[in-house]
C-alpha cells in the first residue's frame, strides 16, 4: 500500500487535515523562493549604491539623479533621498538651526528605513507560523486517525496486527506531512530574518554615516 491508497483510505478529517497541510507546504516555498530572491536584490542594491554614494564628488548631484528616478528608488537610495531631502529643506528654511535640520532628516530616514524594511520582512511571519503549528495540526490528524482505528477495532471480536496497522500507517502520514511541512519554514524563517536583519544593520550604518557628512557640511557652511 503506497502513500496515495493511504491518502484514499483515510477517514475525511485526516484527508482534509492532510490537503491543508499540503497547501501550507505549497505557500511556504512560494514565500521562501520570492523572500529570497527579494532579499537578494536588496542586499545588491544596498552595495551598488553603496559604492555609488562614496564615489560621488557631490550629494547635490547625486540627489539630483536620483530625483530624476524618485518613483523607481528603493533601499538606501529611498532612505538618503528622504534624508537629503528634509535636511537641505529645514536648513534652507532656518541655517541657524543645523542641529533642528538634522533632527528632521533623522526622522524622515528612519520613517524610510521602516517602510523598507516592513516591505522586506513582509510573509516572513507567516514561515513562522506554519512552522510552528505544522507538526501539531499534523499530530491532531494522526490521533484522530488512530482513535477511529481502535473505534473500529472495538466492534470486532478478535483484533489482529493486519487490522489495526493500516488505520495507524493513515494517521502517521499526517504527522509525517505536518513534519515535512513544518521544517523547511522554520530553517527558512530562520536564514531569512538574519538575512532582514544583516540589511538592517547596513540601513542603520549607511543612515548615521549620511548624517555624519551633513553634520559635518552644516558646520562647514556656517563657519
Amino acid at each position: 500500500m503506497n502513500i496515495v491508497d493511504l491518502f484514499y483510505s483515510a477517514s475525511f478529517l485526516v484527508q482534509l487535515i492532510m490537503l491543508l497541510l499540503l497547501l501550507c507546504s505549497v505557500v511556504s516555498w512560494a514565500i521562501i523562493i520570492q523572500r529570497g530572491l527579494t532579499l537578494r536584490k536588496a542586499k545588491q542594491q544596498v552595495d551598488s549604491f553603496d559604492n555609488t554614494f562614496w564615489s560621488a564628488d557631490d550629494l547635490n548631484t547625486l540627489y539630483n539623479e536620483l530625483n530624476k528616478k524618485k518613483a523607481r528608488i528603493h533601499g538606501t537610495e529611498l532612505i538618503f533621498y528622504t534624508g537629503f531631502k528634509e535636511f537641505s529643506r529645514l536648513y534652507q528654511i532656518n541655517p541657524n538651526m543645523p542641529n533642528a535640520a538634522l533632527e528632521g532628516a533623522t526622522r524622515a530616514m528612519r520613517l524610510s528605513m521602516n517602510r523598507e524594511l516592513d516591505n522586506l520582512d513582509r510573509y516572513i511571519s507567516l514561515l513562522g507560523t506554519i512552522g510552528s503549528i505544522s507538526p501539531y495540526v499534523g499530530l491532531f490528524g494522526t490521533v484522530w486517525g488512530i482513535m477511529n482505528s481502535f473505534i473500529a477495532l472495538g466492534a470486532v471480536k478478535q483484533a489482529t496486527l493486519q487490522m489495526v496497522a493500516p488505520g495507524i500507517a493513515e494517521a502517521l502520514i499526517a504527522t509525517a506531512i505536518g513534519l515535512f511541512t513544518a521544517i523547511p519554514a522554520v530553517i527558512a524563517y530562520s536564514r531569512l530574518s538574519l538575512r532582514v536583519g544583516g540589511i538592517e544593520q547596513n540601513y542603520s550604518n549607511f543612515t548615521d554615516e549620511l548624517l555624519a557628512i551633513l553634520q559635518r557640511q552644516a558646520v562647514a557652511i556656517r563657519k
